[in-house]
């Protein structure tokens, strides 16, 4: 591993900053095998992380909450709802607590598509995981998660 990209790194900034290259290496890997194992269900990867995000929910969340869940900006989720609402796999329903934020609730065919992708999904992230200690995973899961709580208690403000 390099020591440092630019002076002044510590031995632990330079492995951060390795990290976050691989993440984001790994990120287009990511979207791109998640394209190939939706593509015939009418979904992008950008449309099953939502879709999945509604899917695994407890209950219907605005979507704003989905895209805070997500660490995605309202905006760029609410395109890909609008989207998949019109694909027939979301709907929108009254919020009791706000006018304006309607509630996302997925639909019996979104219901069915997420279930198809699942079922790809699962034996490409079982061989993807092969080979591999479920410490080792976790340990991963842990680190990760620590950033993400970093990043957000440090984030920059708007202006």
């Amino acid at each position: 591993m390099k020591k440092s990209f630019y002076k002044g790194h510590t031995q632990e900034g330079a492995a951060m900053t390795q990290l976050i290259l691989a993440s984001f290496r790994l990120h287009g890997f990511l979207l791109a095998d998640g394209d190939r194992l939706t593509h015939r269900f009418g979904l992008t990867s950008a449309r099953w992380q939502v879709l999945s995000a509604v899917a695994r929910s407890t209950e219907p969340k605005p979507v704003a909450w989905v895209a805070r869940d997500m660490g995605l900006a309202r905006q760029s989720v609410q395109r890909v709802v609008n989207d998949l609402e019109s694909a027939g796999l979301l709907s929108f329903q009254p919020n009791p607590r706000h006018k304006r934020a309607t509630l996302l609730v997925i639909t019996n065919k979104g219901h069915q598509a997420f279930k198809a992708v699942t079922e790809l999904q699962v034996p490409w992230v079982n061989s993807l995981a092969e080979g591999t200690k479920v410490r080792e995973i976790e340990t991963a899961l842990h680190i990760l998660q620590g950033l993400c709580l970093q990043l957000q208690k440090n984030a920059p403000s708007a202006e």
